[in-house]
């Protein structure tokens, strides 16, 4: 399959784009500084800005696409900017006649309890919260539309918050809208490789159209 990542140089995206490699798709990873893409004969970097007039044309022609982008966790304005550049991603996959878009997004909007999601509990993170309700926006905003065709990856709530991990099994576990819990009954994590893995699957199997989906280690 020809398939496009977008962030291609970020933790998720940077694992997307080696477990995409290894399984011999033609991978184009889109990305600021196109120096740090993983490098391998079935991957081409291509400089990309998401909000350029033209990204949409480089959309165009692939068998699936995944957005990893994230504006930056250092930026100041990452909330505004992320919200710009996914905004603009989808508009783009519109015009380009994306086949299948993959959005990965955050953990906050997975379900904690009835009516309660975890952006709106009382311990999450003040200095996270702008981020994660922009991504749950996305979400919403999605949600609501059939021109594009897109789906969503909600990586386990503890990813990126316990310290990473790298190490690939192949295993995972799949959910929709709630946080899926460890045997103790807490939230659980998963390594980067094995998201990759599970988006990699997915794209592959073009496995959930109009849906979110969340992922969790076995």
């Amino acid at each position: 399959m020809k398939i496009a990542v977008i962030g291609a140089t970020g933790l998720v995206g940077n694992a997307t784009v080696q477990e995409l490699a290894s399984r011999g798709h033609e991978v184009t990873a889109f990305a600021r500084n196109v120096d740090k893409v993983f490098q391998a004969g079935n991957v081409k970097a291509v400089k990309a800005d998401v909000n350029a007039a033209d990204f949409a044309e480089a959309l165009k022609g692939f068998d699936a696409v995944v957005s990893a982008f994230n504006a930056g966790w250092e930026n100041p304005n990452l909330a505004a900017d992320f919200a710009k550049g996914a905004a603009a991603i989808n508009e783009a996959a519109k015009a380009a006649e994306v086949p299948y878009l993959l959005v990965v997004g955050g953990a906050g909007s997975l379900n904690v309890a009835p009516g309660l999601q975890l952006v709106d509990t009382p311990d999450f993170p003040a200095e996270v919260y702008p981020a994660a309700n922009a991504a749950r926006n996305l979400l919403n905003d999605l949600r609501a539309r059939r021109d594009v065709n897109w789906a969503f990856v909600s990586p386990a709530a503890m990813f990126a918050v316990n310290p990473v991990r790298f190490e690939r099994s192949g295993k995972y576990r799949l959910g929709k809208d709630d946080v899926l819990l460890n045997v103790g009954g807490a939230p659980a994590d998963i390594s980067a490789a094995d998201l990759a893995c599970a988006i990699a699957d997915d794209v592959e199997q073009k496995a959930h159209l109009f849906e979110r989906f969340t992922v969790a280690e076995v």
